[in-house]
C-alpha cells in the first residue's frame, strides 16, 4: 500500500501538522543568529512527533525512518534537497543518456561503512538488485523500469526498459540506499550505513541517539551527536520548547503556536512541505458522480476562513500538485470560493437539498470539519460528520471506498499518480489524465515530465474530484544557538550534516 504510507504515518500525529542542476545543493537552512564559536562537542536535542516502530529501512514504511536515517546514517549514489535538486553522494559523478535508457554512476573512492568495511561496487549492485527483485521491500516498485544493474570497476550502470522520469528521485530515496552486503546486523534494531552519523542507541518510546562517524568519507559532521526525542502530543512538544529541553522542535501545531511564539532564545521558522490536506469526493457515488455537484461543493468552501482558523498553519493549494513537486501551477482560481454560484450549480444538478457524510479520522480534530459544516449549510448542503479511528478510515474509505466525503493529509512527495489510477479510493476516472501521467513517466527529462503533469493537474482541478483545502507548513522552533537547520519538508527528511551549535 505504498501510496498511502505518508497519510498513515502523518495521521497518527496531530491532524493539522504540516507533513537537476546543483549537485552541491543543500536543504534550505534556518536563519542563523549571532555568530559564535562552533561547539564541535555539542549534541543536538531534536524533538520530533513521530517515532519509528523499528529501524528496518528496507521493510518498514513511514516518514519517521526517513527523517532520522536517510542522509544522516544511510546514503545512496545520489541524494536530493528539499527543493528537488539532486547532488552526488556515494557517486562522484553521474550522467544520463539522451534517450533516458542508461544511467551511469562512478563510485566514490575511500568510503567505509560504520562497521569499518569498505564500500564496493558490488555492494551497490547487490543493494539495488535486492530492491528491484524483492517485492516485500519498501519502494520495490520504484525500480520497475530498470532492466539491469551492472558494475565495471567503479562504474555502475543501470539500463532501463523504458525511460522513467522518476528514477533519479527514486535513487535519491529509499530505493537507492546502499547497504553492506553480508554485514549480518539486525536492521530492525541497528544500522550500518555510510553517512556522517552512526546509530549509537535507541530507547524505544524515548530517544534515538546518533553519534558523529569519525571515519566518514566527506566533511565531518559539525555536531558530536543528535538525540531524537519523540513527543507525539502537541502539548508535550510545546512544553519542550517552553522548558528549553530541546534545541529544535519540529512539527509544531499551528493552532497552539501562540503558546511558543516569542519564547526567549527561539525562532519559529516556517517552511514548505508536500502536505496536501485533501477533501476527497467519492466520484463513483451519486450524486458526487455529477461534475456540477463536485464543483458546487468546492466553490462552497472558503479556504481563507479555514487558514485563519488554523492560525495560518498552511497555504492555499488549488490543485493536486504541491509547490515542491514537478508540474506545480497555481490553480486556486479554479472552483474558487463562490457560494452564490455553488447554489446555482446544485440547482442545475437537481441537488438543491443534499445530505452528505464526511468521514474523517479523529486525529484531525474538529476545526476543519466544523467550518465545512457551516460553509456547506450556507449553500443548502447538510453535512454530517463521522469521526473514526484511522484503521477504520483505512478499511471504510481507502479499501472499501464506502464514503461520501473524506478528509486526510496526503503527505507523500510526487503522489499525483493517485489521480491517474481509477482504482484509487477517489473513484476518479479521466483517460486523458491517465494518458498524460503515463507520458510524464516515460519522459526523458523532469522538465518534459513537469509539462505533462502540469497539463494533467489542470484537468484534474477542473474535474474537481477533491478540494485541496490547504498545503501544510513545516513549523519549527529553533534555538538561537542552532545554525543551518533545514526548514523545508522537515516532516519527511532532515539532513543534519551541516547543522551546528554555538557556545
Amino acid at each position: 500500500m505504498p501510496i498511502i504510507v505518508g497519510v498513515v504515518v502523518l495521521a497518527l500525529i496531530a491532524g493539522v501538522i504540516a507533513v537537476v542542476a546543483n549537485l552541491n545543493g543543500r536543504p534550505t537552512a534556518s536563519p542563523s543568529g549571532s555568530a559564535g564559536a562552533v561547539d564541535t562537542g555539542a549534541t543536538l536535542r531534536l524533538g520530533l512527533r513521530l517515532e519509528p516502530t523499528n529501524l528496518n529501512i528496507r521493510k518498514t514504511a513511514g516518514v519517521a525512518l526517513e527523517q532520522a536515517l536517510i542522509d544522516n546514517v544511510y546514503q545512496g549514489l545520489v541524494s536530493r534537497t528539499a527543493d528537488g535538486q539532486y547532488r552526488d553522494v556515494l557517486a562522484s559523478r553521474h550522467e544520463v543518456s539522451a534517450d533516458g535508457l542508461t544511467y551511469t554512476f562512478v563510485l566514490r573512492d575511500g568510503v567505509t561503512f560504520h562497521n569499518g568495511a569498505a564500500l564496493t561496487p558490488q555492494d551497490v549492485v547487490a543493494s539495488l538488485t535486492q530492491v528491484k527483485n524483492d517485492a516485500s521491500l519498501a519502494n520495490h516498485a520504484d525500480l520497475a523500469a530498470v532492466r539491469s544493474i551492472t558494475a565495471d570497476g567503479p562504474t555502475i550502470r543501470l539500463t532501463l526498459a523504458r525511460p522513467d522520469s522518476n528514477l533519479m528521485f527514486a535513487l535519491a530515496g529509499r530505493a537507492g540506499l546502499v547497504l553492506k552486503q553480508g554485514a549480518g546486523n539486525d536492521l530492525a534494531t541497528t544500522a550500518n550505513g555510510t553517512g556522517p552519523f552512526r546509530v549509537a542507541s535507541w530507547k524505544q518510546g524515548s530517544t534515538l541517539s546518533l553519534k558523529r562517524f569519525d571515519g566518514y568519507w566527506g566533511e565531518k559532521a559539525r555536531l558530536a551527536g543528535v538525540d531524537f526525542t519523540y513527543l507525539p502530543q502537541a502539548s508535550s512538544a510545546n512544553n519542550a520548547v517552553l522548558s528549553g529541553s530541546v534545541d529544535v522542535q519540529t512539527a509544531l501545531d499551528p493552532t497552539l503556536l501562540d503558546q511558543v511564539r516569542g519564547v526567549r532564545g527561539y525562532t519559529i521558522a516556517e517552511g514548505r512541505t508536500n502536505d496536501e490536506y485533501t477533501l476527497a469526493y467519492n466520484s463513483g457515488r451519486a450524486p458526487l458522480n455529477k461534475l456540477q455537484v463536485r464543483q458546487a461543493l468546492s466553490q462552497a468552501i472558503d479556504t481563507d476562513a479555514i487558514l485563519r482558523a488554523i492560525n495560518g498553519g498552511g497555504t492555499k493549494l488549488g490543485g493536486p500538485i504541491p509547490e515542491l513537486d514537478p508540474g506545480y501551477e497555481d490553480l486556486t482560481a479554479i472552483n474558487a470560493y463562490n457560494p452564490d454560484n455553488a447554489k446555482k450549480l446544485l440547482a442545475a444538478a437537481g441537488a438543491s437539498t443534499l445530505t452528505l457524510t464526511l468521514t474523517i479520522p479523529s486525529v484531525y480534530g474538529t476545526t476543519v470539519s466544523d467550518l465545512l459544516v457551516s460553509q456547506f449549510a450556507a449553500v443548502g448542503v447538510t453535512l454530517k460528520v463521522r469521526q473514526v479511528e484511522f484503521p477504520t478510515w483505512l478499511t471504510d474509505v481507502y479499501t472499501n471506498k464506502n464514503y461520501d466525503l473524506s478528509f486526510v493529509n496526503h503527505a507523500e512527495a510526487r503522489d499525483f499518480g493517485n489521480y491517474a489510477n481509477p482504482d484509487y479510493y477517489f473513484n476518479y476516472r479521466n483517460p486523458k489524465v491517465t494518458q498524460l501521467y503515463q507520458q510524464a513517466q516515460r519522459a526523458t527529462s523532469e522538465a518534459e515530465a513537469g509539462a505533462d503533469l502540469k497539463q494533467a493537474a489542470r484537468l484534474v482541478a477542473e474535474d474537481a474530484p477533491a478540494k485541496w483545502v490547504y498545503s501544510g507548513k513545516a513549523l519549527t522552533a529553533i534555538s538561537d544557538r542552532v545554525h543551518g537547520f533545514p526548514t523545508d519538508a522537515t516532516t519527511s527528511r532532515l539532513d543534519l550534516a551541516e547543522v551546528s551549535i554555538t557556545r
